[in-house]
Parts: C-alpha cells; sequence; structure tokens
C-alpha cells in the first residue's frame, strides 16, 4: 500500500498534471493557512482570476528567494493551472500572507531559471517528487530542465498593470 505522505504518493495525487480529490482537498486547506499567514514568508496563497470563468482561483505556493527577489516556480510545469490563468491575465495577481498584496508577476527568460529553480528546490520540499532532478544536481541539469519550468519573479503592481 503506498502511503501519500511518500514520494509516490505525492506524485500519485498529481498524476496527469492534475491534482486528484485529495490534493484539492488538501490545497483548499493549505490555501486557507498560508493566506492567513499562519507559516513563514515564502510559503503564500496566489489569488489569480480564471482564465474561463473569470472567478477567483487560489493556490497554495513556496516562493523561492533568489537575489533579493522572490520568485514562483509550478512544480507540475509549464501547463498546470496557475500558471496558465497567470499568463492569461498578463501576469497580474494578488499574494496573500496575512494581508493581500497585489502584485505583477513577470515570467524570466529560459536562460536565467536555472539558478532560480534551485533555489526552489531546495527551499520547498513538497515540490521535490514533482521535479525530474534533484536538489543538489549541478546548474547545468536544471538548465537542461529550465525551458519546462518557468519562473516568475514578484513584484508589487503598478498603476499601469492594474489598469
Amino acid at each position: 500500500m503506498r502511503s501519500w505522505l511518500s514520494a509516490d504518493g505525492l506524485r500519485a495525487m498529481y498524476a496527469g498534471g492534475r491534482g486528484n480529490a485529495t490534493a484539492r482537498c488538501f490545497s483548499r486547506l493549505w490555501a486557507f493557512v498560508l493566506g492567513i499567514g499562519l507559516a513563514p514568508r515564502r510559503w503564500v496563497t496566489l489569488e489569480v482570476p480564471g482564465r474561463r470563468t473569470g472567478r477567483l482561483t487560489r493556490f497554495p505556493l513556496g516562493m523561492a528567494d533568489w537575489q533579493g527577489d522572490w520568485y514562483l516556480v509550478p512544480m507540475l510545469g509549464q501547463n498546470c493551472n496557475w500558471v496558465r490563468n497567470v499568463r492569461a491575465a498578463g501576469g497580474l495577481a494578488t499574494i496573500r500572507h496575512g494581508r493581500a498584496r497585489r502584485c505583477h508577476l513577470v515570467e524570466v527568460p529560459v536562460d536565467q531559471r536555472a539558478p532560480i529553480l534551485k533555489r526552489y528546490l531546495q527551499k520547498v520540499p513538497g515540490a521535490r517528487p514533482h521535479m525530474p532532478i534533484d536538489r543538489h544536481a549541478p546548474l547545468s541539469e536544471f538548465e537542461a530542465i529550465a525551458a519546462n519550468y518557468p519562473a516568475f519573479r514578484v513584484q508589487p503592481a503598478t498603476a499601469d498593470a492594474r489598469a
């Protein structure tokens, strides 16, 4: 029997790149917990309008800090739901950690992602079972997967971006 706490169990909850019923239940719980600020600063809830419905969707995420900036990385790759919603919203979203902050998520070019991806795997242990690389791998291995894993720099939303 496979425990959902094992790496295989965690991967199984996201088979096919989408969360099953258990994963969705945990996601709602963690989105609430992280949104009210009951975890360290790097753990946040991302709120973004759905690309088809326009209804607000919430995603619990871990951020990576790199060279003074914060980054969001999708553990399931570029076709996960929150990435497609952020792209459809032009990068505009809200990050909650105790309070809501409007932000603009700027996609990092592929050739600059490798060190961010490495830092992400070092700091967000829940992503490790889902990414095809070890957190201790050399940077060259992260460069090889960078095209499949976008990284978004979190910036405060400007008045122009909100308009």
